[in-house]
């Protein structure tokens, strides 16, 4: 290796630790000359990848504190390097480990950014890495709807440049999908092809995964020895190649197993070895202490730009005074201003981008006003709205459509709708809350946009009502539709930021579930509202009563289809 020089050498380096996955340590070692010889020649391209490989061995080895600040390290290099593919990457590493860590809005917030950022460039084996694991996220959170669009997209972009490992990982999460749905034997199919596919690749982080997703589904069947064996089978392979985050579940999954085979000792024994792995992987506090510090960074972005406009401000007071004291260099001074000038104009045209394109990020993830105050005092106040109409959409039959469209027609039907239900959301000037699978909600009448928020919300479910029938009758052959329920409500709600760290806008209380169970009580191509919202709109559209009708932990409701 000394024989290398240059660029030659640090490409020489990438690859062994990228290749280096049965040794951690050593793949270690390699990624660490690696970030010295990037730092001494100012490679910031690969310094990107030594801080990634970095991250990769020590998250491999349990050490998930350092195993973040070099993913964070990374994303700066290829900020630095002007590495679109390399900067999505890295966020997507830092929220997997935000995920392990079970900081489930880091890491969605981080998984948005990734997928984002990889939208840009061309690569779609990143892109698709990082859709997946966004969809690991929804698993994790089970909203097994969401988690199964993420992984057809993503197993659709491997299929298409022909990714084995990727598409082994689609295929196994798939699996993890169904079987967490039930649905044992497709998961079976998807898992054991999977691990085909991915023993050949000799990539044994996530067969280790499948082969405890495997263990549940046998035990579900009553077949408890070969639950066991898929569970030891998963213990062997983490113990050989050092992987303890799986050496600890595989060891739990046995406790569990020899407890329900009534075999005490054994699985107080197995229990014994993952509270040791446990706790020599999920170092949580010293992770969360990662994020505030990765908080603190990215507030420290903002500061940038404050930074800056001060030190034009003393520069201004000094080129003053200077032109009072140095009357003699007149004509010398005014050269210097007209460059400093142009150097200023030069340097605001910068700040101003940075500043839009910050604004406009915030802008994606919350309301105006929330990102207003946001940027103003650093933090949202949970705010209690006393009218407020709230909409809920659903799709007739989507689930079982989607087990049975193939991933492209998946994804583009969902796309379809849910583009145009934005559409008619900025034309209405309502807020889009979340889409949490094939369910679509959004709210009128937060912050300053009060006034007619019925009216203005059954306005915009009739276009999404009429946009909805006319896809059906222009559909071309091939093409999905599907038929929508609606449902509205009105009344007090309470909107903030969830969490303390993720940028997610919501919204909680008694009239959210009312929409919601209007929508359930709806019928296909219809609009239900609540009472409430009926007396805020007999006046302007024809509602037809529809009695009380039971509905699910409230009782009997009184309810409305609005006819136009």
């Amino acid at each position: 290796m000394d024989t290398a020089s240059g660029v030659g050498k640090l490409e020489l380096l990438r690859n062994l630790a990228f290749n280096e996955v049965s040794n951690l340590q050593l793949g270690l070692k390699y990624a660490e000359e690696l970030i010295v010889l990037s730092k001494q020649q100012k490679n910031y391209s690969y310094l990107y990848r030594g801080y990634l490989q970095k991250g990769n061995k020590k998250r491999g080895l349990g050490n998930l504190e350092e195993a973040l600040e070099a993913y964070i390290n990374s994303a700066e290099a290829a900020k630095k390097a002007e590495y679109i593919p390399g900067e999505g990457t890295a966020y997507g590493a830092i929220a997997d480990i935000y995920s392990v860590s079970n900081n489930h809005p880091n890491a969605m917030l981080y998984y948005n950014k990734a997928i984002n950022t990889l939208r840009k460039a061309n690569d779609s084996i990143a892109l698709a890495s990082a859709i997946s694991n966004a969809g690991d996220e929804y698993v994790n959170v089970k909203l097994y709807d969401s988690a199964l669009i993420y992984f057809t997209e993503s197993k659709f972009l491997f299929d298409k440049v022909n990714y084995l490992s990727g598409k082994g990982y689609s295929l196994g999460n798939i699996g993890m999908v169904y079987a967490n749905t039930g649905k044992n034997d497709l998961a079976e199919k998807n898992i054991n092809e999977a691990i085909k596919i991915l023993e050949e690749a000799e990539d044994y982080y996530p067969i280790c995964v499948y082969l405890i997703s495997m263990s549940d589904i046998y035990r579900d069947k009553g077949d408890g020895i070969t639950a066991m064996n898929y569970a030891k089978r998963s213990l062997q392979l983490a113990t050989q190649y050092g992987l303890k985050e799986q050496i600890g579940d595989a060891n739990h999954k046995l406790s569990e197993l020899y407890e329900k085979e009534g075999k005490h000792a054994e699985a107080l024994n197995y229990y014994k070895n993952y509270i040791t792995y446990r706790d020599s992987v999920n170092n949580i506090a010293a992770v969360q202490k990662m994020a505030d510090l990765r908080t603190d960074y990215e507030v420290s972005q903002k500061q940038v730009e404050v930074d800056l406009l001060n030190v034009q401000k003393k520069n201004q007071r000094i080129v003053i005074l200077s032109t009072i004291i140095v009357l003699a260099l007149l004509a010398l001074l005014a050269f210097g201003l007209q460059r400093r000038n142009t150097f200023i104009k030069h340097t605001n045209k910068i700040i101003e981008a940075e500043r839009k394109r910050s604004d406009d990020l915030l802008l994606n993830i919350l309301p105006e006003e929330t990102a207003l105050e946001l940027k103003q005092n650093g933090k949202v106040l949970a705010r209690r709205f006393e009218s407020v109409s709230v909409l809920f959409t659903d799709f007739k039959g989507f689930t079982q459509y989607a087990e049975n469209l193939s991933p492209e027609e998946l994804v583009e039907s969902v796309d379809y709708y849910f583009s145009k239900f934005d559409e008619i959301m900025e034309k209405h000037d309502l807020e889009k809350i979340k889409t949490v699978g094939d369910s679509y909600m959004c709210a009128a009448g937060l912050h300053f946009h009060s006034e007619g928020h019925a009216v203005k919300m059954v306005e915009a479910a009739l276009e999404i009502l009429q946009f909805v029938n006319d896809s059906q009758k222009i559909k071309s052959v091939g093409e999905t539709r599907f038929e929508i329920r609606i449902g509205i409500s009105t009344g007090p709600v309470v909107a903030g930021v969830v969490g303390t760290k993720k940028f997610a806008y919501d919204i909680w209380g008694d009239t959210v579930n009312v929409a919601s169970r209007m929508e359930s009580n709806s019928e296909p191509g219809r609009i239900n509202i609540s009472e409430n919202t009926y007396l805020l709109v007999k006046d302007i559209f024809e509602c037809e009563y529809r009695g009380e009708l039971d509905v699910k932990n409230r009782g009997r409701l009184k309810m409305y289809f609005v006819n136009g």
